[in-house]
């Protein structure tokens, strides 16, 4: 629990899926009760007025009933809410509800019950004026000195003021130079109107020179004169401020101090009457809302501050004097009088959150537990003694088959990535959307130790990156030369790649004519695919990795997707790909925890594997050898399988294209010869359509050719797509069984055997076969399974059922222990164990508690098998709690 969060006094959330703004809060006396005690009203953008009197019976409690004193839907939208002296005869305070084309003022009256809840509350309309323009807000007062009463003025969002005196419209004049509306108040003061303009200046204009000005401009059509009667102003003074202003508040506490606060993006000032600076404070921080209150100390004024870091700060003049964290990003805040109780901050957000607070602090209960000295326990360690002994005698027993690397190569070809990218895009032929398609560039330099005849560079990349060229072709290389080519990688296709790496191979010839082959990798930057955005709140998948360390600022590990004056971003980070779907990475503040989180699951992947590769590299450089990385989560087999039956379905469509081209090209052949053999005849004999019949023949073969090449273009787009979600499975298998690396490569043989896919041998297919052998073999539970004969022929199956439910079975045979290996010992592999010392779950315990294919499968770290729920929101912490096991 932070020590400077604000105290919970009373909150609610006001209805559903509403707006709201900062002149939607005001809080007074509205139904003149006499009490001293403020009533909250609040009015929403879907023009629901409520009236509030909270009164909790102990600080924390949430709404009751009775705390509601009024509930009503107005017709229109509620830009504004304000109570004053609106009624003519009275002195009695009435509530004013500024609408988009019209004013309304209202009296707010109850009627007392036997009991407390029986109390009755009801608004009658006073009187109303219809706006001949939109308005934006308004502000009222004793304009020109009057006594008891309260005018209104209006501005609208063309420039024009409007004043009302109570019931009856007074005159309307346009502000100079007018382009958008700006916060608006006025100073009894100085009788004026206070105002930011379009070029961020504060503009004072006094009610006198408003009154009797000059017309606005004599150029003005008939009609725009007969709608309002423009005038011409002359401002009082001008303070060029250089930022637009958020709000602007006027305090005068006592006869020695008026003055005027305004609130900008980045500042906020204290203005004397005649304009002049008092002071002014520069804020780290992105302000939200603000409010002047009187100061205990003498000649000072204290400030409230809301920003959209959901922080609260008080400052006293330019002092900054408290800082508490609140539960939303304040859009409104106001300091009132209830129960008793003065001195509430009221704070409003903009979907409806409204609480009273005070500030405090809570004292940390939490005391450390002692720590027990242990002692040492011998078994354990004599059991990890065997295990090391029988993994170094494993490795002795290992003899190469071939002959190894000589310390010195013939030939060095290397490859280096500009770390940053083109400043003129070298793309070309890209199919993506986006607005720029950014390009890298790469220099491949290769080094020759001997002659090396005839050698070839060729420069890969998976497809849908592309290069600017992939094949060079170089004289003879003599002994101790070099060449060097340089070119770029761009993303083609319109979808993300699978693999952000290159290759570079060098294939040459010795004097001896003996052919040799040279090769490297290459790491190509994420910011090729993607580009720094707004973390997305909700998402469809979502994924924890734990690690063994405190998290690390992304400021640290991602410099080149955050801006360093952004504090927000040092614990959550968007990433918005070319191809338009938007991915969002997370930090936990109080666990050693990372989600990533996106609405497709195959853009996981590429973020997720960033992360870790980062923070390896980072914890790396620190020389910390024991970091690790591990998932405790579940694996998302549903949503894999989902994909599984996109791209299977696009090689069915495919299959079925292909035959009916076969069908449409044999009959476009027997029309041909026909139309042949009338041709040739002798004696000319009529066609009988046979030529329509060929056009429309020729247009179907056509069009099916047309349909079976955008068929293959989203099969190539699905099965990149179930590559990355391929990728992203067998990490998470890996980190959740702490997989070793010889591991990971029967993983990756077994789930990504193909390179490309094509109709004759196919994903699906494939992978069944390479693991059913799995089953067959090291993961089998029975001498029977291992018995079983697998058929040696593959083709295409009839669905992805068998597929699917092997999968799910690989899973759940891995959950009970099972070890992936290659080794014919099958003795060894049946008294696997799981990491930990768990020993094997019963075979029986699984079968009762099977998933059928098509289900969500989960493997937490005991063999349970749940469902995990996407839950929208971007608080790490929260989302922590959904993610433990």
């Amino acid at each position: 629990m932070s020590l400077f969060k604000a105290r919970d006094w009373w909150s609610t959330i006001l209805g559903e899926k509403e707006e709201f703004d900062q002149g939607c809060l005001c809080v007074a006396d509205v139904d003149n009760s006499g009490s001293g005690q403020d009533k909250i009203i609040v009015g929403s953008y879907m023009g629901y007025l409520r009236i509030f009197n909270p009164h909790p019976v102990k600080p924390g409690d949430g709404v009751q009933p009775e705390d509601l004193l009024l509930e009503v839907q107005l017709r229109e939208p509620i830009l504004q809410v304000e109570v004053g002296k609106f009624v003519s005869g009275t002195e009695g305070l009435h509530l004013a509800v500024l609408h988009c084309r019209k004013l309304c003022v209202y009296a707010v009256s109850g009627t007392l019950g036997n009991v407390e809840h029986g109390n009755q509350y009801q608004i009658k309309l006073m009187y109303e004026h219809n706006l001949q323009r939109t308005a934006c807000n308004m502000t009222y007062g004793p304009f020109g000195g009057v006594k008891g009463r309260d005018l209104i003025c209006i501005q609208s969002m063309d420039g024009m003021l409007m004043l009302f005196e109570q019931e009856s419209y007074a005159f309307g004049r346009f502000l100079p130079g007018f382009l958008l509306p700006g916060p608006l108040t006025y100073s009894s003061r100085t009788d004026s109107f206070i105002t930011v303009s379009s070029c961020r200046q504060v503009e004072s204009y006094k009610y006198q020179v408003l009154a009797f000005a000059t017309d606005a401009d004599e150029r003005q059509e008939t009609e725009q004169q007969k709608l309002s009667s423009g005038k011409r102003l002359a401002v009082d003074w001008v303070l060029n401020i250089g930022e637009q202003a958020l709000d602007i508040c006027v305090v005068s506490f006592n006869q020695a101090i008026s003055s005027v606060f305004v609130l900008g993006e980045r500042n906020f000032f204290c203005l004397k009457d005649n304009g002049q600076i008092r002071f002014m404070k520069k804020l780290d921080y992105s302000p939200s809302c603000f409010i002047p209150y009187c100061s205990v100390k003498e000649g000072t004024i204290n400030t409230l501050v809301g920003n959209h870091n959901k922080m609260l700060n008080v400052y006293q003049d330019v002092t900054l004097k408290w800082a508490t964290q609140l539960p939303h990003v304040p859009i409104s805040v106001k300091v009132a009088n209830l129960q008793d109780l003065k001195g509430v901050i009221v704070t409003l957000s903009d979907n409806g959150h409204l609480q009273c607070s005070y500030l405090g602090t809570d004292p940390s209960l939490f005391q450390a537990p002692r720590v027990d000295s242990r002692e040492i326990n011998y078994e354990e360690f004599d059991a990890e003694m065997k295990e090391l002994q029988k993994i170094i005698k494993e490795a002795t027993k290992t003899q190469d088959i071939l002959p190894k690397s000589e310390k010195y190569r013939d030939l060095i070809v290397t490859a280096e990535v500009s770390p940053d990218l083109d400043a003129e895009s070298q793309a070309i032929d890209s199919e993506v959307k986006a607005e720029a398609i950014p390009s890298v560039t790469v220099k491949i330099t290769i080094q020759s130790r001997v002659t090396a005849q005839k050698p070839n560079l060729a420069v890969c990349v998976q497809a849908p990156l592309a290069v600017t060229c992939d094949q060079f072709v170089f004289d003879d290389l003599e002994p101790d030369s070099s060449e060097t080519v340089v070119l770029s990688v761009f993303l083609k296709g319109n979808c993300s790649p699978s693999e952000l790496e290159g290759n570079c191979m060098v294939s040459y010839n010795m004097p001896t004519g003996i052919p040799k082959v040279a090769q490297c990798n290459f790491r190509l930057p994420l910011r090729l695919i993607c580009f720094p955005a707004q973390p997305s709140k909700a998402a469809n998948h979502k994924l924890t990795i734990d690690t063994n360390k405190p998290p690390i600022s992304f400021l640290t590990i991602f410099p080149d997707f955050v801006d360093p004056s952004e504090d927000d971003q040092a614990n959550v980070l968007g990433f918005q790909f070319l191809t338009g779907s938007k991915t969002t990475l997370l930090a936990s503040k109080t666990s050693q925890r990372y989600r990533i989180q996106s609405d497709q699951l195959e853009d996981l992947w590429l973020i997720t594997k960033e992360l870790t590769l980062r923070l390896e590299e980072h914890f790396k450089k620190q020389n910390c050898k024991d970091f690790a990385c591990t998932f405790s989560g579940s694996i998302p087999l549903q949503e894999y399988f989902e994909l599984i039956d996109r791209h299977f379905e696009l090689r069915l469509s495919a299959e079925k294209f292909q035959e009916l081209l076969s069908e449409r090209a044999v009959q476009f052949r027997a029309i041909e010869r026909r139309l042949l053999t009338r041709f040739k005849d002798k004696t000319p004999a009529p066609l009988q359509h046979l030529d329509t019949l060929l056009e429309g023949t020729f247009r179907e073969v056509i069009a099916l050719a047309d349909a079976a090449e955008e068929n293959q273009a989203n099969m190539f787009q699905a099965f990149t797509k179930l590559k990355s979600a391929t990728h992203l499975v067998i990490m998470l298998i890996s980190l959740w069984q702490k997989l070793s690396t010889d591991q990971v490569a029967i993983l990756e043989a077994t789930f990504l055997p193909l390179a490309e896919d094509t109709q004759e041998l196919g994903w699906e297919e494939t992978v069944d076969a390479a693991i059913s052998y799995l089953l067959r073999t090291c993961l089998s539970k029975s001498s029977k399974e291992q018995a079983l004969t697998l058929s040696s022929q593959l083709c295409m199956p009839k669905d992805t059922s068998r597929l699917k439910k092997n999968i799910t079975l690989f899973c759940d045979r891995l959950a009970k222990g099972g070890r992936l290996s290659l080794s014919t010992d099958l003795t060894t592999q049946q008294a696997a164990v799981m990491a930990g010392g768990c020993t094997t779950i019963p075979e029986s315990d699984l079968e009762e508690r099977m998933v059928i294919p098509g289900s969500t499968a989960t493997f937490p770290s005991h063999g349970q098998i749940a469902k995990q729920k996407s839950q929208p929101g971007l608080s790490e912490d929260a989302a922590e709690e959904t993610e433990k096991p």
